[in-house]
């Protein structure tokens, strides 16, 4: 079970570029509060509390709580549009909406793959190919699946692994349901497939040496008997 990051907000008097430099100098990530019925509240968050839940892996798709001043208990949200500095790669504003057990979104719920020291194809050398690291899903906010994990038991070189691998839990849909796409391969190893692609290439090389050998048999032949003459 994962855990439960809870987030202590402020709200945030000053708003717009200078009221959201002016949390970051005082050490909280600007961000704001909405959803729920109420209106949005723009709030500042402890940076460290954010920083934690984001370098977890938890800041986003993960159900949490916040403690708003002034509001008895504490709120379930997920943050949903999280900001991140192009150089130090760390959040620098954060949008969190508030959920309960009727709301539904879209996440990305993040893929694990299980006994890959089953797989035959991985034990002669082949490589596991991860085309996509998350799943997109639409589920309760309440209820968000905390990973989907497939079991690679068996698979060989060349096997493909779909997500109708996945199994969902009830009330959780795939966002794109008009494919079976691919989630991974079970590839061949580059020497692998070097040794192959040199073998095909003899292959087609002796194949062609033995169709030219053919056709110029066949225009000697040819030949031999235009030159013959009657008697």
């Amino acid at each position: 079970m994962a855990e439960t990051d809870v987030f202590y907000c402020e709200p945030r008097e000053r708003t717009g570029t200078g009221g959201a430099r002016a949390a970051r100098r005082e050490g909280w990530i600007p961000g704001v509060l909405y959803g729920g019925g109420d209106n949005p509240v723009p709030i500042r968050l402890k940076h460290n509390e954010v920083q934690k839940a984001f370098l977890a892996g938890r800041l986003k798709s993960h159900l949490a709580k916040i403690d708003v001043p002034g509001e008895e208990g504490q709120q379930p949200v997920i943050a949903r549009a999280v900001q991140v500095h192009p150089v130090k790669g760390m959040p620098i504003h954060v949008d969190m909406l508030r959920v309960d057990e009727k709301t539904r979104i879209d996440v990305e719920v993040p893929v694990r793959f299980l006994n890959e020291d089953q797989s035959p194809g991985l034990k002669k050398g082949g490589v596991l190919n991860v085309v996509r690291h998350a799943v997109a899903v639409y589920a309760p906010a309440t209820a968000i699946p905390e990973i989907f994990e497939i079991d690679v038991t068996g698979l060989e070189v060349g096997d493909t692994i779909h997500v109708s691998a996945i199994t969902l839990p009830d009330r959780v849909e795939l966002v794109t349901k008009d494919r079976d796409y691919t989630i991974a391969t079970i590839a061949a190893p580059s020497a692998l497939k070097s040794a192959e692609d040199e073998a095909e290439a003899a292959e087609a090389a002796e194949d062609g040496e033995a169709a030219e050998g053919e056709e110029a048999a066949t225009e000697g032949g040819e030949d031999a008997g235009g030159d013959k003459k009657e008697d």
